[in-house]
């Protein structure tokens, strides 16, 4: 028994036809603005700042994964003179999405004199779910799969599909049902953590990329679309290990720098002892010394 392909990658309401990879990103995005908007109100913040980053950081972030994307798979380009900009056939780069996102959304965050810290722990769960729901696309576009595979779970990839040298084969790991399982377990784990420990900001933030990159070691070494390489390995391969390290560094230093205080445990989403705290903690100008700055922009 395996996992078959879907028979078309989308659905026509009335003259428009509808990308079912479109559609996720919509979806998950929307899911992504409410359950950070829940969770920055719940530390004391005001959700209307959800909205205005979200105004300004999503474009940012599907300019900045289309950019990865483009330059990273260039041979997934459709033959378009429209092709580098064809998100609508698949390719957003979430490597690139979060960077340029994550860049303009610090910029929004500042601008109103909240804690970009805080506010990138609030987030980062979230931005587990959009991904996750985001995969779900990629089921539908016939992509993101890994090498073949006999076990049950197997996705069966038609021949059109299938990339150069794998046309024996019709059954492949479905790495994009890996990716979903993991985000999903991820961003839990990070709710819970936020609940039960006292992490100061950005800490939540930081473990999302090292849990993310990790995961993506694991991917990388299945995947079989196209993909630049060196050394014969993927180019993506490369990024999850650097930014493994990196992640997992800057949350020991994050951690490190000063205790935990109750504004930082009610930044995960727990409500501190005191509300007043909290508030305290959200509402910080960003002007605090060098190195936490560059913590909270990294």
């Amino acid at each position: 028994m395996y996992i078959p392909s879907p028979a078309t990658n989308g659905f026509h309401v009335g003259p428009a036809f509808i990308h079912v990879y479109g559609l996720m990103y919509v979806i998950g995005i929307t899911l992504a603005i409410l359950i950070t908007q829940r969770r920055w109100k719940a530390a004391g913040g005001e959700p209307g700042l959800v909205g205005d980053v979200a105004l300004w950081a999503v474009p940012a972030g599907i300019i900045g994964g289309r950019i990865y994307f483009d330059l990273t798979t260039p041979k997934y380009i459709p033959h378009h003179w429209y092709g580098v900009f064809a998100v609508w056939d698949g390719g957003l780069g979430i490597w690139g999405g979060i960077a340029l996102g994550a860049l303009v959304g610090v910029w929004r965050v500042r601008r109103h004199g909240a804690n970009v810290g805080v506010f990138a722990d609030c987030v980062a769960p979230a931005l587990l779910v959009a991904q996750a729901v985001g995969r779900i696309g990629n089921y539908f576009n016939k992509e993101l799969f890994g090498g073949p595979t006999t076990l049950p779970w197997g996705l069966q990839i038609p021949l059109a599909y299938r990339p150069p040298g794998y046309a024996a084969y019709s059954t492949f790991h479905p790495t994009f049902l890996y990716e979903l399982i993991w985000d999903l377990s991820l961003a839990a784990f990070l709710v819970w953590l936020g609940h039960h420990r006292s992490i100061r900001p950005p800490g939540l933030f930081a473990l999302y990329v090292t849990g993310y990159s990790a995961f993506r070691i694991f991917e990388e070494s299945l995947r079989v679309d196209p993909s630049e390489h060196f050394l014969g390995l993927r180019f993506n391969m490369y990024v999850a290990i650097i930014l493994t390290i990196a992640g997992a560094v800057w949350f020991w230093y994050t951690q490190r720098r000063r205790p935990a205080t109750a504004g930082a445990g009610g930044a995960a989403g727990t409500p501190p002892a005191g509300e007043a705290d909290v508030a305290a903690q959200v509402g910080a100008d960003a002007a605090e010394p060098a190195g936490g700055a560059a913590g909270d922009g990294d």
